[in-house]
């Protein structure tokens, strides 16, 4: 795996998804690294793509309530397990799930494997809630995957947070989870 600087320079043979996430940076001139890689669908697969960009790709999860009226994307530490309870309580909303893979498409336009906050940037409804663990916000950088699992990003958390959020007219909320 290279290491490069921004956008492929020959975008043949990539989803359409992954060309218009590197448009929209572009856009926002939100500077980013980025490396291609194989299916990267798990957190050992990312461990290895960490090495290489220097930051700790976030686990992120897709998540609904029962009646499938909510719907969430949780970034957390990928080391950190996961707990329903744990959050549900902290969003008021119980009978937490993972979202289907329709859900994904329909929503944020991509497919398992794939989850990123780049997706947002394809909620124009504003459908989805953001919701960060504490820890992420104490990165200086965010690893993500470009709506596409053979690519990963490395971003600036504050451009994120100040520059992507704003443009794609989304908030977050702060979560604190204990994963044990």
């Amino acid at each position: 795996m290279i290491l490069h600087e921004g956008r492929p320079s020959d975008p043949s043979g990539r989803l359409p998804r992954e060309i218009r996430t590197y448009d929209f940076l572009d856009r926002l001139d939100i500077p980013y690294q980025r490396t291609d890689h194989e299916r990267a669908d798990t957190m050992e697969a990312c461990n290895v793509i960490d090495a290489v960009l220097n930051v700790v790709i976030c686990k992120n999860l897709f998540l609904c309530n029962r009646q499938k009226t909510a719907f969430y994307l949780l970034m957390m530490p990928g080391g950190k397990r996961f707990r329903t309870r744990e959050l549900s309580a902290q969003i008021n909303s119980s009978r937490l799930s993972f979202a289907g893979a329709e859900d994904m498409l329909k929503y944020l336009d991509i497919e398992p494997g794939a989850v990123s906050i780049m997706g947002l940037m394809n909620d124009r409804e504003l459908r989805v809630r953001l919701l960060i663990d504490e820890e992420i916000l104490k990165d200086e950088y965010i690893g993500c995957h470009p709506c596409v699992c053979t690519s990963s990003l490395k971003l600036r958390t504050s451009d994120i947070l100040n520059r992507f959020l704003p443009a794609v007219g989304h908030s977050y909320k702060t979560v604190q989870l204990k994963g044990e």
